[in-house]
């Protein structure tokens, strides 16, 4: 599904990352790492937002710098700390990102509905709070039909219903359309709701997975 071919991440002269070579199945990860590791570096690299060196490929020929447009498409992020124009009602984010990335017409309204983001979705974004927000963040990761969907820190700021939809939303898109996905969070996976999560683990600035 995902391969790093020498694959380095610098921030002036520190080296962030460095993965020389790497092959993740498809399937759900839990990526694991002490504060300041990289996860959200990792993330956003993968997902096409942060420059590096080398490459990333997806199922073995997408690559996220020849092929970027192609490669975006199919690789969704929701990032631990979103930021929208405030001036934008949810519902405009939402067709934005819908017609961006070819969803079928309606798409939407099932995850609205099951969020309970209907009582503020035509509001300003800027009215929203934090949780709000994530919601909307999640949402707006789940449209189309991505290959790989990469939550950053997608556990805080929800309550604990939500989180339940959001196992929900994973479950469901694992098992009808073999949608992977990388999750990063500093809390405890359900492994009663996830248990077949796969483990990725950041130490020393690489990459391990742990089956």
């Amino acid at each position: 599904m995902l391969q790093f071919v020498n694959f380095q991440k610098n921030y002036g002269n520190f080296a962030a990352l460095k993965i020389d070579e790497l092959q993740i199945g498809q399937g759900l990860y839990w990526l694991k790492g002490v504060n300041g590791s990289g996860k959200s570096t990792l993330l956003k690299s993968v997902a096409g937002m942060l420059s590096f060196n080398g490459d990333v490929l997806l199922d073995g020929n997408i690559s996220v710098k020849k092929d970027a447009v192609n490669y975006r498409r199919l690789v969704s992020f929701a990032e631990a700390e979103p930021l929208f124009p405030e001036f934008l009602t949810g519902r405009e984010m939402i067709n934005l990102f819908a017609k961006a990335r070819g969803a079928e017409a309606g798409q939407e309204e099932l995850y609205i509905e099951s969020m309970q983001m209907q009582h503020y979705v035509d509001r300003p974004i800027g009215s929203y709070s934090s949780g709000m927000n994530k919601k909307l963040s999640l949402l707006l990761a789940f449209l189309g039909r991505p290959r790989l969907i990469l939550l950053d820190e997608p556990l805080i700021t929800i309550d604990t219903e939500s989180l339940l939809i959001l196992y929900k939303w994973i479950n469901e898109r694992q098992e009808q359309e073999g949608t992977s996905f990388i999750l990063s969070s500093h809390q405890a996976l359900d492994r009663e709701i996830l248990p077949n999560a796969g483990e990725l683990l950041i130490e020393n600035q690489t990459l391990t997975h742990i089956l």
